[in-house]
């Protein structure tokens, strides 16, 4: 049966959440991996992974999940990881909670092993509960778990992310009728989020691939932007993050010029050095 012709009763669903060191694929890096697995109406297997980052995270971002360098400093380096977590996500659909932010960070790792990509797009709870859960007044998890009466465990863990992830595309697909294919929930999700689409290292844009370089290894980059005070003129910045947006690519970097954290379009950038 071809994929997208499959209904919720014939298929597997892993949801999957990542915690991480930052807010960008490259410069940050995968704390914590967690995922479930769930088959005819209940969860049959749960993978929870935590690696030792390059680096020591710093106050603010052990405070948003809560995982501290104490608790990762004789753990595994994801390099170690990567290929149990790629098994695990093998044989079935995958979905997250605002999943671009989580296909980012997985889609670096698998390019750094040389992994293979999952084949199929990835399902977003967070899109399809903006469309299904009207009377949530937004669509973050932990909003959503209050609204529907999750269980949410521990926030902003990897594991119990998943979980309520899980059952908040369960929920969706619940109200947008279970007989639905993977093809009216794509459709209803209104986005199609493909992991090719992620690829930074192997980007067949020599701009991203030069971007993703300078932020891998920390150097700074010179570019010509559209726009601005400096217009037309060169500038150098040191690169963050390179974001996926439905408005236009850009990356997020420092601009020495007034040392500002900015933004600057992929689309508006003429030309680079780095």
């Amino acid at each position: 049966m071809n994929w997208l012709e499959q209904k919720l009763s014939d298929i597997t669903l892993i949801a999957f959440d990542t915690e991480t060191t930052g807010a960008y694929p490259l410069g940050d890096e995968v704390v914590e991996f967690g995922a479930v697995k769930w088959r005819g109406g209940q969860i049959i297997d749960e993978l929870q992974v935590l690696v030792k980052p390059s680096q020591p995270m710093t106050p603010f971002n052990m405070s948003i999940h809560g995982i501290t360098n104490e608790m990762v400093e004789n753990c595994p380096p994801m390099s170690t990881q990567i290929q149990k977590i790629r098994d695990f996500m093998s044989d079935g659909v995958l979905v997250a909670h605002h999943a671009p932010f989580d296909i980012g960070f997985m889609t670096v790792e698998f390019e750094k092993a040389g992994l293979p990509f999952p084949n199929d797009p990835v399902l977003c709870s967070s899109l399809l509960a903006r469309r299904l859960i009207e009377e949530s007044p937004n669509h973050k998890l932990q909003t959503l778990i209050k609204v529907l009466k999750i269980d949410g465990g521990t926030a902003h863990r990897a594991l119990d992310d998943a979980r309520a992830c899980l059952y908040v595309e369960l929920e969706c697909w619940k109200r947008a009728g279970e007989d639905k294919t993977l093809a009216e929930i794509s459709k209803l999700q209104g986005k199609e989020l493909k992991w090719a689409d992620y690829v930074l290292l192997k980007n067949p844009s020599n701009l991203i691939q030069a971007l993703a370089l300078a932020i891998l290894h920390k150097k700074d980059f010179d570019i010509v932007y559209d726009g601005g005070s400096l217009k037309g003129k060169t500038r150098r910045i040191t690169p963050q993050g390179i974001v996926r947006n439905p408005d236009g690519d850009y990356v997020s970097a420092i601009c020495h010029i007034d040392r500002a954290q900015k933004r600057f379009y992929l689309g508006k950038i003429l030309d680079f050095s780095s």
